[in-house]
């Protein structure tokens, strides 16, 4: 996303409405009294919560870059104990489950339920609240979803049926797009309060689109889906603005003060101070992907990874956990952190659905002929997406080479190779979707090339031979809802409906 929004006067008349608790913007507003705040100051809140549960400190990108194995760490850390374990636990990453509910959605179920001339917010609440339900689904599976968000009405929301929750998505989303076309001459239209798209209501129609083809690509996989995800499709191709043409983030204005940087560079980047913080020193890349990358020429690496003067390193995944007497030969300014092209600034946006990821599902969509248009295209413009966030240059000449899950023309399976690149482009951005697409397909898998010959590693610290499918229900939902909530699933062989 282009916009960058530095309306410091937003954030000075949104604090007078705010409770700050350990977040900059926070607010305490009852979701069934939809009037006590304005709405164009719960929006600009609601949307600084999604982004950071989607790129703070242990949540959504950080499990998925651990999961995948993009991220390692530095000698004399053990910042990432628990996840190289696998240790899959009611406690573990509950933030997701409760920030999601407890914040996000919360305030946008202030949106949904405004009176007449607020469709604008009504339809934005919708899309935003469907973004955030497919995520819960994809993390735990059933959730509580038609009773959701009344804790004031209904104070132990029942557990509803993932695949049910998938389908109302789909409607919600087709709702919002109807509420923008049919909006009300006098109704409302959000401005730079919207730090998403500044108000720009296509935008929205093309980001309804995009987390529609989200859902539905995720379901591509499964026997007996492909009548319903083709007519669904369909509506998609006849509203007629197509899908997102940038990256999706959220700014709003994030600043070089103390709790007011972007929540990805608060806790991997730099402090307010200009110190390095504990994730920058001990987050690195795993020596698998730094092969990966240099075996296949990507320029990428230099911008996804930091590369000392000695070279770029990497560390094999649970490597300190196992062997803490070990000569500290990986320490932070020898291995390859976090790269210049995903910590950029204090103030960049906090990308919550990226470009190139949409132009990936577009591809897999119509490799599997649940979509027209030219694969190939779609695919080389998702590469060209990332290498245009990244600030890298060569996208053509990468993608040109006669490389399996490089090159189109050389792909053995095009499916796999549509997977593994938006592997690499979401790694360390929304990396949690190549998580799902791993639990999904089996992608990426490249046991092909000569430095591995099992596929994608698990860290040698894991309790299990294989990675989580998902995570468990919090400890939350278990003490103050517990009559509702499912058995506890097997959080390495029970997949979600898709993966099935």
């Amino acid at each position: 996303m282009k916009f960058i929004l530095k309306y410091i006067s937003l954030i000075a008349l949104i604090m007078l409405f705010v409770t700050c608790v350990d977040d900059y913007l926070d607010v305490n507003t009852d979701p069934n009294n939809a009037t006590t705040v304005s709405p164009d100051l719960v929006l600009p809140v609601a949307m600084t919560y999604t982004a950071e549960i989607i790129q703070g400190a242990k949540r959504m990108n950080t499990i998925g870059n651990v999961m995948m194995y993009n991220w390692s760490q530095a000698d004399g850390f053990s910042l990432y104990t628990e996840e190289f374990r696998y240790k899959i636990t009611p406690s573990f990453y509950q933030g997701i489950f409760n920030d999601s509910y407890l914040r996000a959605l919360k305030q946008y179920s202030v949106l949904e339920n405004l009176d007449d001339g607020y469709d604008y917010y009504v339809a934005i609440a919708k899309i935003m609240q469907s973004y955030h339900f497919q995520l819960l689904v994809d993390f735990y599976g059933d959730i509580p979803y038609f009773e959701a968000i009344q804790r004031g009405v209904e104070a132990t929301p029942k557990y509803d049926d993932a695949q049910t929750i998938y389908e109302d998505l789909i409607v919600e989303l087709s709702e919002a797009i109807r509420i923008i076309n049919n909006a009300s001459q006098i109704a409302v239209q959000p401005g730079n309060d919207d730090i998403m798209f500044g108000g720009n209501m296509d935008e929205w129609k093309r980001f309804a689109n995009t987390v529609k083809l989200r859902i539905l690509t995720r379901q591509m996989s499964m026997t007996g889906r492909g009548d319903y995800i083709s007519k669904e499709i369909a509506v998609i191709i006849t509203e007629g603005f197509g899908f997102i043409t940038d990256d999706v983030g959220i700014n709003p204005g994030y600043l070089l003060e103390e709790g007011k940087q972007n929540p990805m560079w608060d806790c991997l980047g730099w402090t307010v101070g200009g110190e390095v913080t504990l994730g920058n020193n001990a987050t690195c890349a795993t020596d698998y992907l730094i092969n990966f990358l240099w075996s296949t020429n990507d320029p990428r690496i230099d911008f996804i990874y930091e590369e000392p003067e000695t070279g770029h390193l990497g560390v094999s995944q649970g490597y300190l956990c196992c062997f803490g007497d070990c000569p500290p030969i990986y320490v932070p300014n020898v291995v390859s952190n976090i790269g210049p092209g995903i910590l950029k600034s204090h103030n960049m946006d906090a990308i919550i659905f990226s470009l190139a990821e949409s132009y990936f599902n577009q591809a897999e969509a119509i490799q599997r002929n649940f979509l027209i248009g030219n694969a190939k295209t779609a695919y080389e413009s998702g590469i060209e997406a990332s290498f245009d966030y990244l600030g890298a240059s060569g996208a053509s000449d990468y993608y040109s080479q006669s490389i399996n899950i490089v090159g189109w023309n050389d792909s053995d399976n095009p499916i796999e190779t549509i997977i593994t690149q938006k592997w690499i482009a979401l790694n360390s951005i929304t990396a949690e979707q190549s998580w799902f697409d791993y639990n999904r397909t089996g992608y990426p898998n490249p046991d092909e090339l000569s430095y591995s010959s099992a596929g994608l590693p698990v860290s040698i610290y894991a309790i299990t031979n294989d990675r989580p499918v998902r995570l468990a229900y919090p400890t939350s939902e278990i003490l103050f809802n517990g009559s509702n909530v499912p058995d506890q699933p097997d959080a390495f062989t029970d997949k979600i409906f898709w993966g099935l």
